[in-house]
């Protein structure tokens, strides 16, 4: 009776020694086979075609998810009253610290410091905050949004509506 270990071994052996040959006949064919070669060549050229196709397509869909979140942000609207905005401006920006943590969720990260972005008085400042505390990943999204964003003003340094004449002749608290 053979024993189970001889069994075993044999079969491994068996095993790498088709592996073994079948290494040298690839080998071989493609040292002295030309048509091998070109198949070779062809099959890998094919691989990086459809790789790099790939990736394009994989950036494109992700580009129209960043446009479509961007959409559905601009819908949904924002709060008019400065409480409401502030409000809402805390809620997004810890919302986006707390999705920024997980890399899966980059896209709804940088939604949420859009969101926050689209109430902030001068955005300018808020993004190079953004820029010195958030995550590059998320980051690019969010640079993707606001590129995409038409309505967003990055050069208004002062809020919609007030007059810096008005604050000039505001009555003084008398410690003049």
């Amino acid at each position: 009776m053979v024993q189970p270990s001889t069994i075993a071994t044999i079969s491994v052996a068996t095993a790498a020694t088709g592996l073994l040959a079948y290494a040298v006949y690839f080998d071989y064919q493609r040292r002295k086979n030309p048509d091998f070669r070109k198949t070779l060549r062809r099959e890998e050229r094919r691989q990086a075609r459809a790789e790099k196709e790939e990736a394009v397509a994989l950036s494109k869909e992700k580009r129209r998810a960043i446009q479509a979140a961007v959409d559905a942000a601009l819908e949904e609207g924002f709060p008019a009253g400065v409480n409401e905005k502030e409000q809402y401006f805390m809620e997004f920006v810890q919302q986006g610290e707390l999705l920024a943590s997980d890399p899966s969720q980059t896209t709804e990260a940088a939604l949420a410091f859009y969101k926050a972005l689209k109430v902030y008085p001068t955005p300018r400042d808020l993004i190079s905050i953004y820029d010195k505390t958030v995550d590059k990943r998320v980051l690019d999204v969010l640079a993707e949004m606001i590129a995409y964003d038409k309505s967003l003003d990055l050069n208004n340094q002062m809020p919609a509506g007030i007059n810096l004449d008005d604050l000039m002749n505001l009555p003084s608290a008398g410690l003049d």
